[in-house]
């Protein structure tokens, strides 16, 4: 049974807990990492967020009912205990926090009872991710992931301390909005019923910010949450810390040069941090290339020598990158630097004047007007900040607005609309500003050397546990009791549904048994970065090494729900670069039309169908 805490005071942390302390009373307060009952001692593997500290029951040291308490816990019970700093000497932990130093327990209190855990807390967990995100609320007692957590409340906290320093105003803009605009994505979709008006999350900071530019508040940041309707994989999540500031452009690379390298040292005590074994050093300068130099380094293509959309689109077709009709040069180029730069880009370098068809909201280079003013960090291949000289001309504007109009009417989900009320707003008049954004979570992810970005949030988005039985609950509480009844089966109307012909042509037997059809499993899923189709697959073939394939099926499934089925691939396919990625073969799916529209269903087999088995 839970004990009160009334009167209790903890007085420091485990790994505050110091040589000079020997001899002194403490109270510690934490988890049980390990209990071990040797008869008349009882050793405790005591954790808190600071680390971890042994504690020792002795008969004799505690009352009876203390020692029989202390011999009845498990791991992550929640306890309190007072006792007195020793110094055992011998070997040291390294496990332990206080290396020799231990706690001769006086006194016990069970706060809090625990069942065993479904898998056990310990560093790097080896337990797979779906069973840790299940019960994220028992993961965060991990102590490698409650430093990351920790480590990205101090880089808000210096974030804000070193744009305060440097004159910045924080403020707060509003989250529902009419129009989600700032950023190339999807938004996610709600209905005010106050004003029986329908309205979106935002996407980004950036519209608002530049309403205040107008209204006379200047050099303003925000950090806040933003939402994007998207995909889930290592790098992104569709909810997610992003900063946006507006000041002058001139000075702005300095600017975030400066805050990355004051962030790096006050956080990881270097300019020179390491990730996944890698040294990036973010005390020297950093480089910087403009976009058409950086693809010109990288395949010896110059693309200010390229004369058209059409020359452009040629120049994909010969290096296999896909594209859609409606791409111009400027998306060509995008696409290039995606393919060829990005993986190059592992220390600090800023990419420089984009083409103007991929920045709707930025101001033209008065030397060259199909390019614009505009930067990108890149760091470990990612974008860590994007910047604009920010458009503040009404007219061109709108005629900027047109085209995103055009290309939402084209298709494309996450083209800008026109916003009346912020044209109004330049209509005003906005003074000459340059705006950037930092996405927070990555630069945490950079300076504590995490893998995924679900190791730096709190409560990562995943599919919801037992989703459908609350909603099923719900429902029968609300309803009157009736007399349960067998649900029918489902009947499909196949009445509108096309399919393609059947070949007329016969291939022979030899021909098609050289087509290597394979089970396998599905381990990991994840959007390609830049790609709006493609899902990149781990899977494991019955082989000893994991074999990635791509397939264009984002439109039709989202990456986490297809983890752990099992699916049918050939493997014996020569390998295809798409996206700058060897897709080693093909995943099968059926395709149908209905309504006019294409419908596709990945084959999907029964589980105990094991990886590698072979389709006869």
């Amino acid at each position: 049974m839970a004990e009160s805490m009334k009167g209790l005071h903890r007085t420091c942390r485990c790994a505050e807990v110091t040589k000079d302390m020997v001899g002194s009373k403490v109270t510690l307060m934490g988890w049980v990492q390990k209990a071990r009952n040797k008869g008349g001692l009882v050793f405790v593997d005591l954790r808190d967020r600071s680390g971890i500290m042994q504690v020792i029951f002795e008969n004799g040291s505690i009352d009876q009912e203390g020692f029989e308490k202390a011999g009845k816990l498990r791991s992550e019970f929640v306890i309190a205990v007072t006792g007195t700093v020793e110094n055992r000497g011998g070997a040291v932990n390294e496990n332990l926090a206080t290396g020799a130093l231990e706690l001769r327990a006086e006194s016990l209190r069970i706060l809090a009872e625990s069942e065993v855990p479904p898998f056990p807390i310990e560093e790097n967990s080896k337990t797979k991710d779906e069973i840790r995100l299940k019960y994220r609320y028992l993961d965060l007692r991990r102590p490698d992931l409650q430093r990351n957590l920790m480590m990205k409340s101090k880089v808000m906290m210096l974030t804000r301390k070193f744009f305060t320093d440097e004159g910045f105003l924080e403020v707060e803009t509003p989250m529902l909005v009419s129009n989600a605009g700032g950023a190339a994505a999807r938004p996610f979709e709600t209905h005010y019923n106050a004003l029986n008006e329908d309205v979106k999350l935002r996407i980004s900071l950036e519209l608002y910010l530049k309403r205040l530019i107008v209204g006379g508040l200047e050099r303003v940041y925000e950090i806040g949450r933003v939402f994007r309707n998207e995909g889930v994989d290592t790098r992104h999540n569709p909810e997610f810390t992003l900063m946006e500031l507006y000041t002058y452009y001139e000075g702005m690379m300095e600017l975030t040069e400066s805050m990355f390298r004051y962030l790096a040292e006050k956080v990881c005590g270097s300019t020179k941090i390491s990730y996944n074994g890698i040294e990036i050093d973010l005390g020297k300068p950093f480089a910087r290339l403009t976009m058409n130099d950086a693809i010109k380094k990288y395949t010896g293509i110059d693309f200010d020598e390229v004369a058209d959309d059409e020359a452009a689109k040629k120049l994909a077709d010969e290096h296999h990158i896909e594209y859609e009709d409606r791409h111009k040069k400027g998306d060509i180029i995008n696409l290039f630097f995606e393919e060829y730069c990005e993986k190059e880009l592992i220390q600090p370098t800023f990419i420089m004047d984009h083409p103007i068809e991929i920045s709707p909201l930025t101001k033209k280079k008065p030397s060259d007007p199909n390019k614009v003013e505009r930067f990108e960090l890149f760091i470990n291949t990612w974008e860590m900040c994007n910047a604009y000289s920010e458009l503040n001309d009404p007219i061109d504007q709108r005629e900027r607005f047109k085209a995103q109009d055009a290309l939402a009417d084209a298709g494309d989900e996450e083209a800008n609309h026109t916003d009346e009320d912020f044209l109004n707003a330049l209509e005003i008049g906005m003074p000459p500003t340059g705006g950037i954004g930092y996405g927070i979570d990555r630069l945490v992810m950079l300076l504590t050397d995490s893998q995924a970005i679900r190791d730096v949030l709190l409560f990562p988005t995943m599919k919801s546990q037992g989703a459908a039985k609350n909603e099923a609950n719900n429902a029968a509480q609300a309803a009157p009791a009736v007399k349960a009844e067998e649900k029918p089966a489902e009947k499909i109307d196949f009445s509108n549904v096309k399919i393609e012909p059947l070949f007329e042509e016969n291939v022979d037997f030899d021909t098609f048994s050289k087509s290597d059809f394979r089970a396998v499993k599905i381990e990991a899923c994840e959007a390609v970065p830049k790609s709006k189709k493609l899902l990149k697959f781990t899977l494991n073939d019955g082989t000893d090494r994991k074999r990635t394939i791509l397939s264009g099926i984002h439109e039709y499934y989202e990456p986490e729900e297809l983890v752990g089925k099992t699916a049918i691939a050939i493997v014996n396919l020569p390998p295809r670069k798409m996206m700058g990625i060897d897709s080693e073969g093909m995943l099968i799916s059926a395709v149908h039309e209905e309504d006019g529209r294409e419908g596709l269903h990945l084959l999907m087999v029964d589980e105990h169908i094991p990886a590698g088995a072979k389709l006869y």
